[in-house]
């Protein structure tokens, strides 16, 4: 029993251990190498709110179109619309200056026309969450908007009645109280109206003057809809970048514009501009606007709207991070609309219609 029991308590011989086969630990599995985010793919999940399109005017003058298969004769159709990762347009209106508030409910009508002939390509949308509601059903949100201050007719109750239609944005400039001298009083109550009614103010081609007053009397974000910077180019509707910090700061909007005369020939000098409007007023103040169907020539490339996958393309080359790029398609399209939509609703719990005249 003792010879057993020293058997079992023997020490180990010195090197017993050592020669024992070691244990293989397995490598570690390998970490996952990132993907690179493609314009595609990005674009699936952030589609393109495009700011302005002038299709309503280009429609009015066709004896025959069909958006559905293709249209050689317009630049926005729905398959090229669906092609280039475009989920909402501001759909402006452009007015006959001797009929100004009749040309633009007529055109209001025709949009609601074209709308309602291809349900399942377009959607109307008078609010954020429309737009977002199309987008998940997909389809293209339209949004009607900007038409040119003179629609009013210089009266707040047709601004009101236009809005009941559905009209989203107004542009300032080219009325009798926006001037370059600024804007008079009863161009203040039209901002504070618009803002009562949640619609976008349009400081596009608007004096120093009058943009400046504007964004001191509007509590909600400006936009502009078609400028570029003028710093790389000087087209009259393009902006300083005293005026691009000053939109950046009131969270405001510039939509950089696909045209040749306000950025330039090639796609890369759009790129430029949105560049530099990232730089100057913010990643949250930037975004698009394709100009297509305005008669104004576009830069190689984006010669319809079916070019911004190679515009997002090249963003994505230069660096710009996937937030802020989801940020300029369609973020801050949706951020400025909710900005209105939540302005509107304080608005009318302090005050009713304005009353005010020319």
């Amino acid at each position: 029993m003792a010879d057993l029991q020293d058997e079992l308590t023997a020490p180990a011989e010195a090197g017993g251990l050592d020669d024992q086969p070691p244990v293989e630990v397995p490598p570690p599995p390998p970490l996952p190498v990132p993907v690179p985010v493609t314009a595609r793919d990005l674009l699936a999940r952030h589609p393109v709110a495009d700011g302005y399109c002038g299709l309503p005017e280009t429609l009015r003058t066709l004896p025959w179109y069909d958006l559905e298969l293709g249209e050689s004769t317009v630049e926005t159709d729905l398959p090229r619309l669906r092609a280039s990762g475009t989920g909402a347009l501001l759909w402006a209106l452009h007015v006959d200056p001797a009929r100004p508030v009749t040309t633009a409910l007529e055109q209001i009508d025709l949009v609601n026309n074209v709308v309602a002939r291809y349900p399942e390509g377009l959607r109307l949308a008078r609010s954020a969450s429309e737009t977002a509601d199309a987008r998940a059903h997909g389809r293209v949100a339209v949004v009607i908007g900007p038409a040119p201050g003179t629609a009013t007719g210089d009266s707040l109750g047709t601004l009101r009645a236009l809005h009941a239609l559905g009209l989203r944005a107004l542009t300032l400039s080219g009325t009798a109280w926006a001037s370059d001298d600024g804007l008079s009083l009863f161009g203040e109550e039209v901002v504070r109206e618009m803002n009562r009614l949640g619609m976008l103010v349009d400081l596009t081609g608007a004096s120093p003057a009058t943009a400046v007053r504007a964004l001191a009397a509007s509590k909600a974000p400006t936009v502009l809809t078609r400028s570029g910077a003028r710093a790389l180019n000087s087209h009259p509707d393009n902006v300083g970048d005293d005026l691009l910090a000053a939109v950046g700061a009131g969270k405001g909007l510039c939509l950089v514009p696909c045209s040749v005369a306000r950025t330039g020939p090639a796609l890369r000098d759009v790129a430029d501009h949105l560049d530099h409007v990232r730089r100057v007023a913010g990643p949250e103040s930037v975004g698009l606007s394709g100009m297509y169907d305005t008669g104004d020539p576009h830069p190689e490339g984006l010669a319809d709207a079916s070019g911004y996958p190679a515009l997002i393309a090249e963003l994505l080359d230069r660096g710009w991070p996937e937030a802020d790029v989801a940020l300029l398609t369609w973020g801050n399209v949706q951020r400025v609309l909710r900005g209105a939509e939540f302005t509107a609703r304080a608005a009318q719990q302090r005050r009713g219609p304005s009353t005010a005249t020319l």
